[in-house]
């Protein structure tokens, strides 16, 4: 058994063996059983005949203080990328009620935009100017030449302003981001820094910066050597460091780079690790984009899915690594949600660092998708929402949480890469509590679907730490169980 459990020694050797094995049964098998309180927070309002209704998807959330703001897509279209409009649900007291509502100015199907289509939201909050951001990526039908990327803005995440271009137009932009210097002492408090691709030139990567809430944004910067990539996922230091991290253009590595004169020059890219891949049955949409997060020092956090602890790559696991600088990375390490031979398969994590926490006490929780059985068709595999979070920055794990499911892959829209719930997900922490975005589909009605947003009822609290994976070793020569890209990725 390749997870290891920590537990006080016993006088009583038998009772003990035998006790561990109970209990780590018993808390391996959370995996499939517990549920979470959830509460609905949104449902796809729209009715435009050419999208997937009622489909919510593709989550990702913010906190600050007591307020919690998630958004998503509304809407998915199955061919040409994105979807009707881009909603928003906020709470403002720690996930006891929400609001919500869609994004105004952006799309022809909600009313008041000029696009045809809008993907891709990231939220933030800018503690300096006081306001929330909600990125997006603006789509024309045409093709036609537009604004890499939008801005809607909002003072108090209920009543958002039409938005605001960040860059020149481009033709073919992808996986928009947005993050904020949310640190008081860093020279560059309050510098906020957009992340995007062109796709059109092979995934080349670019970054704004804005000084004054994102109202304005400088010229469109690249990576030292041009390099490409996408899914950018900026995280501030408190001295000023910006680490950048994301995948290369053929979701082969995971890659990052850096700036410390707030984003006025960003470094050449660095290569986190390699990876190695199972191919998520059922036929789901899958980037292995990897998501990232900072903890209060400055140590920088990215979780992504991968197989190299698995024999024959039969299944991914949610695997860890971290970095001081961003530039020198920790080896890779295994997220021991369950043992290396089960037959659970584990993929689109989100990761968030409870805010103060930092070095041995920082707090991470990770919420990510799994079957309970890798190998299974469409008709068969159980989609599920887990989380499981550490109290001491990944040293030791808790056990498990199953947040929703099992759902069916024919309750999730269609799109051109596959069914999809996300092509990532998030949590996000009010106190000492986690607060994930859940997308939870249920059965049909008819030919209208019924995915919506959730959230917990209370939170997600942290469990006892029994875990580590410290005895785990990548299986020697482990490699992708499917070819490599040939050509950049584009996901809208």
């Amino acid at each position: 058994m390749s997870q290891k459990m920590l537990i006080p020694k016993s006088r009583n050797q038998k009772f003990t063996v035998l006790l561990l094995a109970m209990v780590l049964v018993f808390s391996l098998s959370l995996t499939v059983q517990a549920q979470v309180p959830l509460k609905k927070i949104s449902v796809d309002a729209f009715t435009n005949t050419d999208s997937e209704h009622k489909t919510e998807v593709e989550a990702d959330t913010f906190s600050n203080g007591n307020t919690i703001v998630t958004t998503f897509q509304e809407g998915r279209f199955n061919v040409g990328g994105g979807c009707s409009d881009i909603g928003w649900a906020t709470s403002l007291d720690g996930g006891v009620t929400w609001q919500h509502g869609s994004l105004p100015g952006i799309t022809t199907i909600e009313g008041s935009g000029p696009f045809d289509r809008v993907s891709d939201p990231a939220v933030v909050f800018d503690a300096a100017h006081g306001v929330w951001m909600i990125a997006t990526l603006p789509i024309l039908n045409s093709g036609g030449p537009h604004t890499a990327m939008l801005i809607s803005r909002s003072t108090d995440g209920i009543n958002w302003d039409d938005p605001v271009s960040v860059t020149p137009k481009v033709e073919n932009s992808d996986k928009t981001w947005v993050s904020c210097d949310n640190n008081a002492s860093s020279p560059f408090f309050g510098h906020c820094y957009a992340a995007w691709d062109d796709n059109l030139a092979g995934d080349v990567i670019f970054m704004n910066t804005s000084t004054d809430g994102g109202l304005t944004w400088a010229a469109a910067k690249q990576p030292a050597g041009g390099p490409t990539g996408l899914g950018g996922n900026p995280q501030s230091a408190p001295n000023g460091t910006v680490v950048v991290p994301g995948s290369d253009a053929f979701s082969s590595s995971i890659q990052s780079f850096t700036s410390k004169n707030g984003g006025a020059s960003w470094t050449g890219i660095v290569t986190i690790t390699t990876t190695s891949t199972h191919t998520i049955a059922g036929g789901l949409r899958d980037l292995n984009l990897p998501t990232s997060t900072m903890d209060a020092a400055g140590r920088t956090f990215v979780v992504f899915h991968d197989c190299r602890f698995r024999a024959g790559c039969a299944s991914n696991d949610i695997v860890i690594s971290s970095s001081a600088n961003g530039r020198t990375w920790s080896a890779v390490r295994r997220v021991p949600i369950d043992a290396v031979n089960s037959t659970v398969d584990h993929f689109i994590p989100g990761i968030e660092v409870e805010p103060g926490t930092s070095g041995a006490t920082a707090h991470l929780g990770v919420s990510y998708y799994f079957y309970p059985v890798a190998n299974c068709t469409f008709s068969t595999c159980q989609l599920m929402e887990g989380f499981i979070s550490s109290p001491d920055g990944g040293k030791t794990w808790t056990a498990p949480t199953t947040v929703t499911g099992p759902m069916n892959l024919a309750w999730l829209p269609a799109t051109s890469l596959g069914q999809m719930v996300g092509d990532y997900q998030s949590v996000s922490y009010v106190g000492s509590k986690a607060h994930p975005g859940v997308v939870a589909a249920a059965k049909n009605n008819g030919s209208v679907f019924n995915e919506a947003m959730f959230a917990p009822v209370t939170g997600l609290a942290e469990g006892l730490a029994l875990y580590n994976s410290d005895q785990d070793r990548p299986v020697p020569n482990a490699h992708s169980d499917h070819p490599p890209n040939t050509v950049p990725v584009k996901a809208q």
